[in-house]
């Protein structure tokens, strides 16, 4: 990879260790060569890039562990990160706790001044509920089906939150009116009574 800013060269790769989950499994001819179905994914990249202009570089390396489709418990996801030229420490945890409820954690570490930051966070979606008429559809066109929505595809908003050791909440909404796209969002600091909302933004988008 290649940015004109700072002329800023690096390169960056990411391995999955294990078959790739997308194949179909053969089912086994005989009892010996069963094996035990997969459930999880480890996958490791890294990333080396250096600027040309300013005269520095930079080193960081990535760990990842996410659950398969397979995976009869929670979907999860585990990440690791470390950056050993800044002394920076990052790890992630992220469950999909119900069709509708997502919740996650970020810790940072700095091992040369030794701060740290803790975030947790959520995400809770809303869906597109079945209208009142459609039963009256029902009967009046009996061969009527109703379209099978792909996954995801009725979800009609969005709502992010995040908060901070030091009680600094970030709250966004994104939602959909037709073919209007809005986001609402606010951060806000609880501990600076005088002005506990430090910002608020809005954005529109319109899709034709």
């Amino acid at each position: 990879m290649y940015s004109t800013d700072s002329a800023l060269l690096g390169i960056r790769g990411l391995y999955n260790f294990g078959p790739d989950p997308r194949e179909s499994i053969v089912a086994p001819t005989t009892p010996e060569d069963a094996v035990e179905p997969i459930h999880g994914r480890f996958s490791a990249g890294a990333e080396l890039y250096y600027g040309i202009l300013n005269k520095s570089g930079g080193l960081s390396t990535g760990l990842r562990f996410t659950t398969l489709p397979r995976h009869a418990g929670f979907p999860y996801t585990m990440t690791l990160t470390l950056n050993p030229l800044m002394g920076n420490l990052l790890s992630t945890y992220a469950v999909k706790a119900g069709q509708n409820l997502a919740l996650c954690s970020r810790f940072h570490f700095n091992f040369y001044s030794y701060e740290s930051d803790l975030q947790l966070g959520c995400e809770l979606w809303t869906r597109r509920r079945n209208t009142d008429i459609e039963w009256a559809v029902k009967k009046l066109r009996p061969d009527w089906k109703k379209a099978t929505l792909k996954p995801d595809e009725d979800v009609t908003g969005v709502l992010k939150a995040r908060v901070d050791q030091n009680w600094r909440i970030g709250v966004l909404w994104e939602g959909r009116i037709k073919e209007l796209l809005f986001t609402l969002g606010a951060s806000l600091d609880l501990k600076r009574r005088e002005q506990i909302f430090r910002a608020v933004g809005v954005e529109l988008q319109y899709s034709s």
